[in-house]
């Protein structure tokens, strides 16, 4: 067996994408791997055959990154190949070429383009398809050249950009039907309509869409919609004047839905499932006690790519949820019945079901990534990617803690030993922190934590109150960020100390991104203990946060409770940066550029503070990317991003 060694995620395959064949037969996907010297995802699309149970690649390119079923032997996707394409996207002309392949293989041909950046598609006929697509007002009202337009952004609305979108001002994602045929568009939506989602009934005569529409601030409530294609009529059918929709499709004849009124535990109140007859009236139809979020929130720094995670099949609506440490497959009826289809534990990264045979990507035990089947709750590994990664390399095994942080709060963690642990020797330990907050940490494979163990570091973790699987109480940390949540890390970090003496007190790290970030920068400004720290893409004073980022106006609001207006003492006063004339540990700032989230003027404002203190710092940013570089990040700035770090804990703790 070999060390894990820094770059081996690069070698790593992702699956995204899943999705049935029309017959049940076939099951696409798109693998994605990196490629270092070009630092960027080759992506292709691979077909699961389920009768001979093999599978293939079937495009080549590179850079087919989505798809969808024309028929059981026909896939569509989306691409640039030729000269006229590439030169349109150079120009930034709105234009989307779609070209179809045969599931027995051979040469992809061009099938028809649609004068539209399009974000998804889904056929109603041979001649039409309904497509949203990004709608910039600016840009189709001006007369001004496009070209000179380029050295000016203005701003006339909250949000003005979007993290991995860059600016968004008067910019939509807008609803069309497009004849193939005639080329001739049709706009559903207005250009001030940002449509969520949307979804066909069954025999595609009506489209159900969730939507916001606004113009100088957006809301957080948003508005159900149905239209009817042959009458082309557009009928609000919003049940609440205040209500954040997550979902909505048909189920059988009527409208299932699910969201929140976010009274009772602000943005991030768990979901509810509601049913809409056909004349408007609504019920509740999850129990008054189902309690989690219908999402993954189970971290890992090994994905790329999105995949489903909620779907309608038959009588059922499928979808997953987080339940303390993993995520899992469900199903709800009409009546309200909620049935868990999986109980192994570990990370659902998407599924797809027909007819009630579900497919699955995942993350099992220390396996990366590969697809299961289903069958009455046992699961088969249909694929061997990543089947390298277990055979060959050293790997650390999570071992789970469970603590009492206060009287009758218990709190789950883990420790991971280095992977040549020898009971007699003492290790410096780090302490990482999950973003979100309303996420949480699990069992699966984390690269950075896996290589730190082959590294000689012993790396502990847990999930705070404020984290998701637990219900709405205990993921509600509102005006509360740096308090009880401190509170559970360092009892945490107290517990590991006293049951597990081979780690050396005297050499611990700490390091967290995001919400982890926040409290990194938290901790350093209360404690001395951390003889080193890693921020990443934090925040440091919730005052600049507020007027700053893409959420910032909102998230800030209802996180902490206050605006710069109302009681900027106590955003001051969860503001690490307040306390960081108290810190002496050296730290490193990673930083993203292009992070909208958290901004990098959240990690230049610590930096400054801590060298005008006299404290070691270290800013890294990184050019070019954005919020997500730990995960999807350029390939060479992943590796630069996880050597920074490395190198920091490795001057200071050894």
């Amino acid at each position: 067996m070999e060390s894990l060694l820094l770059d081996d995620f690069t070698k790593y395959k992702f699956l995204s994408g899943i999705k049935y064949s029309p017959d049940g037969n076939k099951i696409g996907f798109v693998l994605h791997r990196m490629d270092i010297e070009e630092n960027k995802y080759l992506s292709n699309i691979y077909i699961y055959d389920t009768q001979t149970e093999k599978s293939i690649k079937l495009t080549s390119q590179d850079s087919e990154k989505s798809f969808l079923f024309k028929d059981a032997n026909t896939i569509l996707f989306p691409a640039t190949r030729d000269s006229k394409e590439k030169s349109k996207k150079e120009k930034e002309e709105e234009s989307t070429t779609y070209y179809e392949i045969s599931l027995d293989g051979g040469e992809a041909n061009k099938s028809f383009g649609i004068p539209l950046n399009v974000t998804d598609i889904e056929l109603l006929d041979e001649n039409n398809c309904l497509v949203t697509a990004l709608y910039d007002y600016y840009r189709q009202n001006s007369n001004i050249n496009s070209e000179e337009e380029k050295d000016y952004e203005v701003l006339d609305e909250i949000p003005f950009w979007s993290n991995g979108e860059g600016f968004t001002n008067k910019k939509r994602n807008r609803l069309y039907i497009y004849n193939i045929k005639e080329n001739i568009l049709t706009p559903i939506t207005d250009e001030f309509t940002n449509v969520d989602s949307f979804k066909l009934n069954e025999d595609k005569s009506k489209i159900i869409l969730i939507t916001s529409s606004f113009i100088d601030k957006m809301p957080l409530k948003s508005q159900l919609y149905l239209y009817n294609i042959e009458e082309k009529h557009l009928e609000k059918i919003t049940h609440e004047d205040v209500f954040s929709y997550a979902y909505a499709d048909f189920l059988e004849d009527e409208i299932i839905f699910a969201g929140n009124d976010m009274t009772s535990y602000g943005i991030n109140e768990n979901n509810h499932f509601y049913l809409m007859d056909s004349e408007g009236n609504v019920k509740i139809l999850s129990p008054r006690d189902f309690d989690y979020s219908i999402w993954n929130s189970v971290g890992s720094d090994c994905r790329y790519g999105g995949s489903r995670s909620i779907k309608v099949d038959g009588k059922y609506l499928y979808f997953v949820t987080t339940e303390y440490d993993s995520s899992y497959i469900n199903r709800i009826d009409k009546i309200g019945n909620i049935e868990k289809l999986t109980i192994e534990k570990g990370s659902i990264d998407g599924f797809d079901v027909l007819n009630g045979e579900i497919t699955f990507i995942g993350l099992r035990e220390l396996k990366l990534q590969e697809l299961y089947k289903l069958d009455d709750y046992k699961e088969e590994q249909l694929t061997n990617f990543n089947k390298w990664v277990i055979d060959e390399k050293k790997l650390s095994t999570p071992e789970k803690i469970n603590f009492e942080t206060e009287k009758g709060i218990n709190i789950e963690g883990w420790i991971m030993k280095p992977v040549e642990f020898d009971e007699n020797k003492k290790y410096p330990g780090i302490l990482n922190i999950h973003g979100g907050p309303k996420t949480v940490y699990g069992e699966v494979f984390f690269h950075e934590m896996q290589y730190w163990a082959n590294e000689g570091y012993v790396v502990f973790y847990c999930n705070p109150r404020g984290s998701d699987g637990r219900g709405n109480e205990f993921s509600d940390i509102r005006g509360k960020y740096g308090t009880i949540d401190y509170d559970d890390l360092m009892r945490f970090t107290d517990h590991v100390l006293e049951n597990y003496p081979f780690i050396d007190r005297d050499r611990l790290g700490v390091t967290g991104g995001s919400y982890g970030g926040f409290m990194t920068n938290w901790i350093i400004g209360h404690t001395h203990r951390f003889k080193a720290a890693a921020s990443q893409r934090s925040i440091s004073n919730w005052v600049s946060k507020f007027g700053t980022t893409d959420i910032g106006y909102y998230f800030v609001d209802d996180q902490q409770g206050a605006t710069p207006w109302n009681d900027v003492d106590k955003l001051w006063f969860h503001s690490p940066l307040k306390y960081a004339n108290n810190a002496v540990t050296p730290t490193l700032f990673i930083h993203s550029e292009q992070d909208y989230r958290c901004w990098l003027a959240e990690g230049l404002q610590m930096f400054t503070a801590l060298k005008y203190h006299g404290v070691e710092a270290r800013l890294c940013m990184f050019r070019g990317e954005n919020h997500e570089l730990s995960r999807s990040g350029k390939p060479k700035h992943r590796i630069r991003r996880l050597k920074e770090i490395t190198d920091w804990f490795n001057r200071y703790l050894k």
